[in-house]
């Protein structure tokens, strides 16, 4: 009897991989975390697109990084009301729940979200989930005038979201709290998906620069 039930055959496939090779050599580390539970010093909010992943990009272990994902990385403001908050849970959890260290605000080249935002593009389905969903960053693109060049827009209202889910993050009074007492901290990237560009943003401006070596042209990114 065929017990796969029509589940992916790329899924099936990649799982019995991961038990002959990479699952073995971990084993010990995979009980350990079932049976002590996890302690990651880093959670990673970025974007769901399949491009982008976290575990990937940073070669990170089983229990190493919390990660969240969502459209375009997005973090609403803190609104404790009645509504459904499933960024703010993950966020409460991974602050108050696993005491992590830093938070990492990641976004991305060629984000479909921020792309659908841009060029004011029709809803995809009737409850048009993605266009409430980005309506929220309507004063971040305002503050930036845009209407220049299509790609130079796209990619400075990509960085300016990871600015806006940043400023987000500190109306939480208990990231703000932990900020102020040295005891958390906030970072913001930025992922080239085309050149495997990491970007890290200076604090102190706001600005993005590429991390280590990479291509020799970044703004292909």
């Amino acid at each position: 009897m065929d017990k796969t039930f029509d589940f992916p055959g790329r899924l099936t496939a990649g799982y019995q991989a991961f038990l002959t090779s990479r699952f073995p050599s971990e084993r010990a580390r995979f009980r350990q975390l079932a049976e002590v539970g996890q302690s990651p010093e880093i959670m990673v909010i970025g974007c769901c697109d399949s491009r982008v992943a976290p575990e990937l990009i940073f070669d990170a272990g089983p229990g190493e990084i919390f990660v969240l994902r969502n459209v375009a990385n997005l973090v609403p403001p803190y609104e404790p009301d009645s509504h459904y908050h499933g960024t703010s849970s993950a966020i409460e959890f991974a602050v108050n729940g696993l005491n992590v260290k830093h938070i990492v605000v990641m976004g991305h080249a060629a984000c479909g979200g921020i792309r659908s935002y841009y060029d004011h593009a029709e809803p995809l389905a009737k409850g048009d989930f993605i266009g409430k969903w980005m309506s929220q960053i309507g004063e971040t693109a305002n503050k930036l005038n845009l209407g220049g060049e299509r790609d130079a827009d796209l990619r400075r209202l990509e960085w300016a979201v990871v600015e806006h889910s940043l400023n987000n993050l500190m109306t939480f009074p208990y990231i703000r709290q932990r900020v102020e007492r040295g005891e958390l901290q906030l970072h913001g990237a930025y992922f080239g998906v085309a050149t495997g560009l990491l970007f890290i943003r200076d604090p102190r401006t706001g600005e993005f620069h590429p991390f280590g070596e990479g291509p020799a042209d970044d703004s292909a990114a």
